[in-house]
C-alpha cells in the first residue's frame, strides 16, 4: 500500500491506495493544525481519538502511530507532495539527505510551502524510521515547456543561475490530464487550459497532454489573483513601495503573499462564499476581479496554445463556485464557450451547451490519486 501525505499551510490531506487501484482506501483531511484541530474521515478508517495540536510534524506522528498498531497493514511508501522542486526534476524521486538539501535550498521560492513538505518528511522519519519516501513535485509537470515559455527576460546569467518561470500545482494539471481523454476523446490531446482555481489559483495550457505554459513562475505569488496573494503586480510596485513608501522586502512580501487577492481587494474575506453572500459593494469588485485576470490570463494560454479546444474547471473554487465559473466562461464566449446554466447549477461533468464549440468540463482535483501513482512508478510493482 502507498500512504500519501499532502501538505498544505495548516491543513494535512491523507489517503491510502491499494497496489493497482485509483481509489482510495480512506482519506483523512485534517485543517486548523495551528489552531482548532478539526479532522474528516472517508472510508473504512476508525481512529479513536483526536489529532493533537503542534504542528503538521505532531499530526502525522500521531496518524503513524495508529497505523502502526493496525493488524495486516503493509506500507511500501509514503508519498508527499513536495512544492518546489527545481529545475533538475522532472518526476518523483526517493528521498534522501542529497534530496533533502536541495528541497531546503528551494525554501525561500516557495516559503508558504515548502517548510511544510520538509516538516512532514521529518516526521514519517521519527515515527517510522526506514520506510520509504517519496517525493512528488508540484514543479515537474512543466519541465516539458519550451526554453522560451521558462525564460524571463533578465539578464542571462540570473537565467542561467536558476532563475526560471518555473509553474506550479503540476501534480492537480497531471491528474486532469490523465482523465480528460476518458471525458471528451481525442479532443483531450488537442489545445486545453486548464484553470486551478482554490485559495491558491493558476491556469496551465497544455497540448497533447503536456503543459506548454502556465501562469505561476519563479514563485507560488505569480499569475492570478488568489485568496490572499496577489498574483502578478507591476514590478514597479514593488520597487514604489519599498523606496518611496518607505516598506522594508519583508514587509511587501507579507502584504503581497497575505493580505491582498481577494482579501485585500474586499477588505472582507478571502473566502468566495463569504464574499458571494456580502452585499458590500468591494466584496462584488473583488469577484469581478478575481474572474477578470482569469480570463486575460486565458487569453495569453490560447495564444501560446494557437486556439482553444477544451477548457477545464478544477479546485476547490474551480468546482463549486457556479457563479464564478458562469463569469469566466461569459467572458470567454468570444473563443466558443457556450455555458448551459442548468447543467452548471447541477455541477455536471460536462458544463457546456450542447452547441458549444468548445467543451467546458469540471473535473475534481485528486492531487493524492497522481501522488500515489507516482511513488509506485518509481519503486516498482
Amino acid at each position: 500500500m502507498i500512504l500519501v501525505l499532502n501538505a498544505g499551510s495548516s491543513s494535512l490531506r491523507c489517503a491510502l491506495f491499494r497496489d493497482g487501484e485509483d481509489v482510495a482506501v480512506w482519506r483523512v483531511h485534517v485543517s486548523g493544525i495551528d489552531g482548532d484541530v478539526h479532522l474528516t474521515v472517508t472510508g473504512d478508517l476508525d481512529l479513536d481519538d483526536a489529532p493533537p495540536g503542534g504542528g503538521l510534524g505532531a499530526v502525522v506522528g500521531w496518524l503513524l502511530a495508529r497505523l502502526r498498531r493496525m493488524p495486516h497493514l503493509h506500507l511500501r511508501a509514503v508519498g508527499h507532495r513536495i512544492v518546489h522542486g527545481g529545475a533538475r526534476h522532472r518526476g518523483p524521486a526517493c528521498i534522501d539527505a542529497g534530496l533533502r538539501a536541495e528541497l531546503e535550498a528551494l525554501v525561500p521560492l516557495a516559503p508558504g510551502h515548502q517548510p511544510m513538505g520538509l516538516a512532514i518528511i521529518a516526521a514519517v522519519d521519527a515515527a517510522w524510521p526506514g520506510l520509504p519516501q517519496v517525493a512528488c513535485f508540484d514543479t515537474a509537470f512543466h519541465r516539458t515547456q519550451d526554453r522560451l515559455a521558462q525564460i524571463e527576460p533578465i539578464p542571462r546569467a540570473l537565467t542561467e543561475d536558476g532563475l526560471l518561470r518555473f509553474g506550479f500545482h503540476g501534480l492537480s494539471f497531471a491528474h486532469i490530464a490523465r482523465v480528460l481523454p476518458s471525458l471528451i476523446g481525442e479532443r483531450a490531446r488537442g489545445r486545453v487550459v486548464v484553470a486551478h482555481l482554490g485559495h491558491g489559483s493558476s491556469l496551465c495550457a497544455m497540448a497533447e497532454g503536456r503543459s506548454v505554459a502556465t501562469t505561476m513562475g519563479l514563485t507560488t505569488l505569480g499569475g492570478v489573483m488568489m485568496g490572499t496573494r496577489s498574483g502578478t503586480v507591476d514590478p514597479g510596485l514593488v520597487l514604489h513601495l519599498i523606496q518611496a513608501r518607505g516598506m522594508s522586502a519583508s514587509e511587501v512580501a507579507e502584504m503581497l503573499n497575505r493580505r491582498s487577492g481577494l482579501l485585500g481587494v474586499s477588505g472582507i474575506s478571502d473566502d468566495v462564499r463569504v464574499l458571494q453572500t456580502s452585499r458590500a459593494p468591494e466584496a462584488r469588485e473583488a469577484l469581478d476581479l478575481f474572474a477578470y485576470r482569469i480570463v486575460r490570463e486565458t487569453g495569453s494560454l490560447v495564444a501560446a496554445l494557437g486556439g482553444l479546444d477544451a477548457f477545464v474547471f478544477t479546485g476547490g473554487i474551480g468546482e463549486n463556485a457556479t457563479a464564478i465559473r458562469a463569469d469566466i466562461c461569459g467572458r470567454l464566449a468570444f473563443l466558443g464557450l457556450k455555458l448551459d446554466p442548468g447543467r452548471n447549477e447541477q455541477g455536471c461533468a460536462r458544463i457546456d451547451r450542447d452547441d458549444s464549440s468548445v467543451p467546458v468540463l469540471v473535473i475534481p482535483a485528486d492531487e493524492e490519486r497522481e501522488i500515489a501513482d507516482e511513488a509506485r512508478r518509481l519503486i516498482g510493482a
